[in-house]
């Protein structure tokens, strides 16, 4: 396969009809092309997603509260309800197969703008959280601390906030830590400002543009009494997540007062479901790439094959002649089938270059545009570059198979004898 003699042959009986040979070769080329940009695409959107709920705890679970559905216990349908604080202490003691558990409250917005500092506001989310809030939904603190048991035992008026926050409310150059706040009518000292590892917020909107004060702190400050708005937890390893949470929703609804086949009182989200979920879909999109871009391969290879029968034919005397003075089939063989894995690679190693060349590209187009959720970073691993190429030596190694046991199946003498 490594004759000199041979590829200067096969470049030269390419040359000889360059449209042909450029047409043949745009089949396998477009296959591969596209099987590696679809394969990129998926691979953009899978980091998109992944990437923006990978730093959540996977064995993490989230509780609100929703309007009863059935009539129990001598109240009516459509009750409204809350979690109460002795359902913080309730669960940690009772139930071994959590890890972590947060409350949450959610803050309120006066007229839109619900944070003031001097003539700067902005409207911004508030939650009052527990630190243990922190290892369920990761942030780094970039200057000064994140919010601490103290805080929540002394009830302090303290605060986290989100990057956003200091670009509106402060100046350019200056530190924030121990300014303040004044947050929906009450000061609150800046003691960190947080970036968010992950880009789900539960609660809605920016994370960046995030006020985070200590739990007990807001239900003092803002009257809301032993009011839960949340519950987020984790389960202890060996633990699913899933068990744990319809547990929690038996007991709570028990606490409660809530008929058991109330569906509807309690909302949840499970981040180890949709991590399932999410992996079943991103299999789904990588096989029907591989299918889609195969098929489309496929299509080039066919058109590989055939122009190679066309160009037995143009060569039947040829071919005889060979066969005349001593060469043999083997020979013969090898000759049409290098000739066509040669022209196979060459079309299939330009797409893959390009394919990759395109999602470089794109890669920086959407660096420069910013953070995108659900497309970023299209690439495509080493092994699928190998698996790549691999499918066009065999596909080469088919293409011309066809046309080579062909060639052989001639008669020397009828070869010669062949008119075209």
């Amino acid at each position: 396969m490594f004759d000199i003699d041979l590829w200067s042959e096969i470049v030269s009986a390419l040359k000889k009809n360059r449209m042909r040979s450029f047409m043949t070769a745009f089949g396998v080329f477009w296959g591969i092309f596209m099987l590696i940009i679809m394969s990129g695409a998926g691979k953009a959107l899978e980091n998109g997603i992944l990437d923006g709920v990978r730093a959540f705890a996977t064995n993490s679970a989230f509780f609100w509260t929703e309007r009863t559905s059935v009539p129990y216990a001598g109240f009516q349908r459509g009750r409204r309800w809350n979690y109460e604080n002795t359902d913080i202490q309730y669960l940690r003691e009772n139930v071994k197969e959590i890890e972590y558990l947060s409350p949450r409250l959610f803050g309120w917005q006066q007229g839109g703008n619900n944070t003031i500092r001097g003539e700067r506001n902005g409207a911004f989310n508030v939650y009052g959280d527990y630190p243990d809030y922190f290892k369920i939904d990761r942030w780094t603190p970039i200057k000064g601390r994140l919010i601490n048991e103290i805080d929540i035992l002394q009830e302090r008026k303290v605060c986290n906030i989100g990057e956003r926050v200091v670009e509106l409310m402060f100046a350019k150059d200056e530190n924030p830590i121990g300014q303040y706040l004044k947050v929906s009518g009450v000061y609150f000292q800046v003691v960190g400002v947080i970036h968010p590892e992950t880009r789900i917020n539960i609660g809605g909107g920016k994370k960046e543009e995030t006020i985070i004060i200590p739990f007990s702190t807001m239900q003092t400050a803002y009257n809301y009494g032993n009011v839960v708005h949340f519950f987020s937890v984790t389960s202890q390893q060996g633990h699913k997540v899933s068990d744990l949470e319809e547990k929690l929703k038996k007991i709570l609804k028990e606490r409660h007062k809530i008929a058991p086949e109330d569906l509807q009182a309690i909302g949840s989200f499970n981040i180890e479901k949709e991590f399932v979920k999410f992996s079943a879909l991103f299999l789904g999109i990588q096989v029907l790439t591989w299918i889609v871009g195969i098929g489309t391969l496929l299509a080039g290879v066919i058109g590989v094959s055939n122009i190679m029968l066309v160009i037995i034919k143009e060569r039947t005397q040829e071919i005889g002649i060979q066969r005349a003075i001593g060469a043999t089939p083997a020979v013969i063989v090898k000759h049409i089938v290098a000739e066509s894995v040669f022209l196979t690679v060459m079309a299939g190693y330009v797409g893959l270059s390009l394919g990759v060349g395109v999602l470089e590209i794109l890669n920086r187009i959407l660096q420069a545009g910013g953070d995108s959720l659900f497309f970023r970073n299209p690439e495509v691993n080493l092994s699928m570059a190998l698996s790549a190429l691999g499918v066009l030596v065999i596909s080469g190694i088919i293409a011309g198979l066809i046309p080579a046991r062909r060639a052989i199946s001639i008669k020397p003498i009828d070869a010669i004898r062949d008119e075209n």
